[in-house]
């Protein structure tokens, strides 16, 4: 699958605007500020395909990109920080369950912060991709920030609060370094191979 042939195809604000023409769906979630365009524009070596915005909370609906006319790489809003309404929010929620009830997603992204235990969202959403059914990996992104000593306690700590069954794996990441983008890859191209 060749990376580099992407292109941007639809941002989704309800479930009416999800493509009809099926192919698998690699769908990205994450925090508001946890680097999920980094980890996009990784994935890619592209420095700035999905847009990364100096204030959290850029994406908005549900974001189609097509990539190699294989698959569609699916960028949902971010949650948490973004400094937004609360009817924004609700909104962001309905958007978020629908897309999740409409049994679309091939691979599921989760995309927390290595640095940090995760958040009540980031639960809430591990168990969303849990309760989907569908295939899904962890990534801990910011692997850069942290000390060697504080990788292995974070990990198991990522591993715990999210109630990850052992067949989840949990990928050391860096969007800066591109560390993990290798496995992270091998796990995108599976995914799209058994859809």
């Amino acid at each position: 699958m060749n990376f580099n042939n992407i292109s941007f195809l639809i941002s989704a604000a309800s479930p009416k605007d999800f493509p009809v023409n099926r192919l698998p769906e690699i769908a990205f979630a994450g925090k508001s500020n946890v680097g999920k365009s980094s980890v996009i524009n990784r994935i890619l070596n592209r420095k700035n395909f999905a847009r990364v915005g100096d204030k959290p909370g850029k994406t908005i609906h549900v974001n189609y990109f097509v990539i190699d006319s294989k698959a569609y790489f699916v960028d949902l809003p971010g949650y948490g920080y973004a400094k937004v309404s609360q009817s924004e929010k609700d909104r962001w929620g309905k958007l978020m369950e629908d897309y999740f009830a409409s049994d679309r997603i091939d691979l599921g992204v989760l995309i927390v912060d290595s640095r940090h235990a995760p958040t009540n969202n980031d639960i809430t959403m591990a168990r969303w991709f849990l309760d989907s059914g569908c295939p899904f990996v962890v990534v801990a992104n910011k692997l850069d920030k942290l000390k060697k000593s504080e990788i292995e306690p974070n990990l198991r700590t990522i591993r715990e609060d999210l109630e990850l069954p052992e067949n989840c794996p949990v990928i050391p990441f860096s969007a800066e370094k591109g560390t993990g983008r290798d496995d992270l890859v091998g796990y995108i191209l599976r995914a799209v191979k058994e859809a």
